[in-house]
């Protein structure tokens, strides 16, 4: 991974990391789109799978008391169950497909988490079970399975640190499991240092960073992303 295109994913983990450790979430829809550009569908969607799963373990080494447990297995069942069947039914696709699909799931992420939906349907049971299999769809196609679960959470009503130590506990769980269906890309040695600094830097600010600010960065970067990784594709 060298380049401009290279470059740009390095900095892409760090600002994920920094948005994961001070969100819960966003690792995915930042990162995933510069290395998906960079390495290609079949070998970025399984790099950002493993950098997810470090990107949630770092902040919830600190936090994992607060994690609401009965909530991340209830999201967790769907999720689990429904990425086995996503990935048997999406490996057969061609790449660009597979790269246009990705960056079209994290644009129609990032339009409901801008939004702001709400629905009293996610709080209940059959929610959760739309949310953990609309996650393990995205998951398989780009590695970006955040929307659906950060939807959820924002209905529930949880108390920020909860939320974060939440979704960083059913973020790590996913992640391992979808990289066990889809295989392991190690990744370099760059992107390690970027992630670690990002998360240990999200981890120091978050108490003094607005939401409203970190969440409107993370979604503007996730667009741009998208939009180029589409580009690249065509």
């Amino acid at each position: 991974m060298t380049g401009a295109l290279g470059a740009l994913a390095v900095g892409a983990v760090g600002l994920g990391a920094f948005a994961q450790a001070t969100t819960g979430m966003g690792f995915s829809l930042v990162a995933a789109p510069a290395l998906i550009a960079a390495l290609g569908p079949h070998r970025g969607v399984p790099a950002v799978l493993l950098l997810a799963v470090l990107a949630s373990l770092l902040p919830l080494s600190r936090d994992w008391r607060h994690a609401r447990r009965r909530d991340t297995g209830r999201l967790l069942l769907p999720a689990l169950l429904g990425a086995p069947l996503a990935g048997w039914l999406l490996g057969r696709l061609d790449t660009r497909i597979l790269a246009v699909a990705a960056g079209c799931g994290v644009l129609a992420g990032c339009a409901l988490l801008a939004s702001g939906l709400r629905s009293a349907f996610l709080c209940r049971p059959a929610g959760a079970w739309v949310s953990g299999l609309g996650s393990a769809g995205l998951n398989v196609i780009g590695g970006v399975g955040g929307p659906p679960i950060g939807l959820y959470a924002a209905n529930a009503g949880w108390a920020p640190r909860e939320a974060r130590a939440t979704l960083h506990a059913f973020f790590l769980v996913q992640n391992t499991a979808t990289a066990a269906v889809l295989g392991v890309t190690l990744p370099s040695w760059p992107t390690l240092a970027a992630l670690a600094a990002g998360a240990a830097a999200g981890m120091a600010l978050s108490p003094r960073l607005s939401p409203a600010a970190t969440r409107t960065g993370v979604l503007a970067v996730s667009c741009a992303g998208a939009l180029a990784l589409i580009a690249t594709a065509v």
